[in-house]
């Protein structure tokens, strides 16, 4: 009977301890709402408040509150961490105990570090004893507390400026005046406020919904200043004139500004309002609010780091009994760098006016440097009018024009015609296929390579010379003397060739261009190889590419890189030395001159005395095949002083067919260099 006694003792000592073991610790419940709250789970947090906590805060409320507080201050890296508990507190029967917490976290105002005593009080139920917690709202942040609510402001750091080579302004803040309407104030003088809304609707060119929508805000009383439209700098006659109006205010604000309209869109592009998608998805996002502004396009979006600066950031707390705050968190706002470019905006405007009535593109450089003059492509469009607004009929006339006037041109990738020439010319010297002053014998306008072309040929333009050299050759654009030239070098030979000039070379260069290419799949067909040699291939450059691969007949025989940096330009740097010998780029420059001086070359009308030009023209037929006549062409020309050397232009031209092929476009290069 002892024995049962003390089994049945055992027993029920095990019994009692199992259930005494259902009971949680205060370190174990802190650590479950640490686990929530870890995972901003507010709706869990909620369910561990205490009675008497969860009597101050609805569910729906606590959620919402705190959820919305993180979210505006951008709450990130969330660290909650409940400390040790001391050996006497963790075998305190209390029914209260007070247990150490860490917070930090990342903000958009930097990061935020406290610790905090937190008060868990021991709730009895069935299934054993739970502990829950007392809320203060200075959980969220050490500075919070009842009655308060948190404020997140930002500031915008100003934009820095895009510069020409000579400090000229291609983008800044301009003050500008922001015309505002005082709804209580519309009615004067026996004017209704039908009346003068209709006449600001007029005046500024706004369709009356739009300002009823905007009069009609929830946030606009009689007495608050209603902003209706920013104009541009050189409309203060405008807003001085509908400042008269009843109820309207004139201020002064801060507005993007391009001085030089369409000559510099594709180059400068423009700043947008962020959307939501934006504020939502970019890494970035925390660089800016609902308010700011991002770089869309050209050098605003490219150089949109350096441009933008940094955000400041107040995150505090506000009281409804009182004018006080307590700053939580914040960071300095830090403006906007500028960025110098080797822009030349004289010769950008020159060049413009000379496309704009066209669809084409242009490059100047600096051929010693390697600086970027110019970057132009035609038709534009004014990218203010993305800032203060588009006339509804000139937008959608530009959107749905067939020359996609928003579209950058310089940067994309088009069939040079007979401009590769010199470089295949180039090629052959270094490879020993030709030199200076062999003669390649032609016989006839067509060549089809003792038939290994099958029904295909090569023609040229006139079969005056049977015996041709290369300045000959570049003069007369002769197609069979360059065709031989890429066959005798060889597909391998030609090609790499070519690729010691950039090709297929992702461009190290500040604005995003396309990289040239010398075939979809390599120049194993013959045929092929020898079309590439004179520019009816399927090789494809820029006329950023193309402007630089003529540097090196200027820079003996060294390819040198193009920049659109200031602080990069101020000695060349070789992209690529050696691509020809010096000699070989001499004999090119020679022939080159005799494209603009010799009167059979195809550059040399208009005659333009004093001009020292070398160059080559290029028309580049846009065909669905041989025989389609009535394909259009672009019309190319790249040309280079010889004696000053200081002056590199590509130009092309589209849908010259009409317009006297490439001629068209030596006349607009010689204007500029003229």
């Amino acid at each position: 009977m002892k024995r049962l006694a003390a089994m049945l003792f055992v027993v029920g000592m095990v019994f009692l301890l199992s259930a005494c073991s259902d009971d949680q610790s205060a370190k174990d419940g802190l650590d479950q709402f640490v686990d929530n709250w870890n995972a901003q789970d507010f709706d869990k947090m909620y369910d561990q408040l205490t009675e008497e906590s969860q009597k101050e805060i609805s569910k729906e409320d606590f959620t919402k509150r705190y959820t919305d507080i993180y979210d505006q201050a951008g709450v990130s890296d969330l660290k909650v961490t409940a400390g040790d508990v001391s050996e006497e507190d963790e075998k305190s029967n209390a029914d209260t105990q007070q247990l150490p917490l860490s917070v930090s976290m990342q903000t958009v105002a930097g990061k935020v570090e406290f610790d905090k005593q937190a008060e868990l009080v021991k709730v009895d139920e069935e299934d054993g004893a739970t502990w829950k917690v007392n809320w203060d709202p200075s959980y969220i942040f050490a500075e919070l507390n009842d009655n308060e609510s948190v404020r997140i402001t930002s500031v915008e750091p100003e934009r820095g400026r895009i510069l020409d080579a000579n400090g000229e302004e291609l983008a800044f803040n301009a003050t500008v005046p922001s015309v505002g309407i005082v709804p209580g104030q519309l009615e004067a003088d026996g004017t209704s406020r039908d009346e003068t809304l209709d006449q600001v609707a007029e005046k500024l060119d706004v369709d009356r919904e739009e300002i009823d929508a905007l009069l009609e805000q929830s946030w606009v009383t009689d007495e608050v200043n209603v902003p209706i439209k920013t104009l541009r700098p050189d409309q203060r006659d405008l807003a001085d004139e509908v400042g008269q109006l009843p109820g309207v205010q004139i201020t002064d604000t801060s507005s993007r500004f391009y001085p030089h309209g369409e000559a510099a869109a594709h180059l400068t592009g423009y700043v947008k309002k962020v959307d939501a998608e934006f504020l939502e998805e970019d890494d970035n996002a925390s660089n800016y609010d609902a308010d700011s502004y991002v770089g869309s396009t050209g050098l605003e979006s490219v150089y949109e780091d350096q441009l933008r600066g940094t955000i400041g950031w107040k995150i505090y707390t506000v009281s409804e009994t009182s004018d006080e705050q307590e700053v939580i968190a914040e960071t300095e706002v830090k403006n906007g760098e500028d960025v110098e470019t080797t822009i030349d905006i004289n010769m950008q405007e020159k060049i413009y006016d000379q496309l704009k009535d066209d669809s084409g593109a242009s490059v100047a450089l600096d051929p010693k440097t390697g600086a970027t003059l110019a970057l132009v492509s035609a038709p534009s469009y004014d990218p203010n009018n993305f800032i203060f607004g588009w006339d509804d009929e000139e937008y959608e006339k530009l959107s749905n024009d067939e020359n996609s006037p928003f579209s950058a041109k310089f940067n994309k990738a088009y069939a040079p015609g007979s401009t590769i020439k010199p470089l295949t010319a180039a090629v052959g010297l270094d490879n020993g296929v030709i030199t200076p002053d062999e003669k390649k014998h032609i016989e006839g306008l067509k060549w089809d390579n003792d038939g290994k072309f099958g029904n295909y040929s090569v023609t040229r333009v006139s079969d005056r010379l049977s015996d041709v050299d290369l300045k000959d050759a570049l003069i007369t654009s002769d197609n069979i003397y360059f065709a031989m030239t890429a066959v005798d070098t060889g597909a391998e030979n030609f090609e790499a060739g070519l690729k010691s000039f950039g090709f297929g070379e992702e461009l190290d260069y500040e604005f995003p261009t396309a990289a040239s290419s010398i075939s979809n799949d390599g120049l194993d067909n013959e045929t092929l190889l020898a079309d590439s040699g004179y520019g009816q291939g399927q090789v494809l450059m820029s006329p950023l590419h193309l402007a630089a691969a003529y540097t090196p007949f200027v820079n003996d025989g060294n390819l040198i890189k193009p920049t659109l940096l200031k602080s990069k330009a101020q000695e060349s740097v070789v992209w690529n030395e050696g691509v020809l010998p010096k000699e070989g780029a001499d004999a090119i420059t020679e022939g080159l001159r005799g494209v603009v001086e010799d009167e059979r070359g195809s550059a040399h009308n208009p005659v333009v005395d004093g001009l020292t030009l070398a160059g080559k023209t290029g028309t580049a037929e846009l065909k669905q095949s041989q025989d389609d006549e009535n394909g259009t062409e672009n019309g190319w020309f790249v040309a280079y002083d010889y004696d000053n050397q200081d002056l590199l232009i590509s130009m092309m031209v589209e849908g010259v067919q009409d317009k006297g092929g490439s001629h068209y476009t030596v006349e607009k290069v010689k204007n500029v260099f003229k």
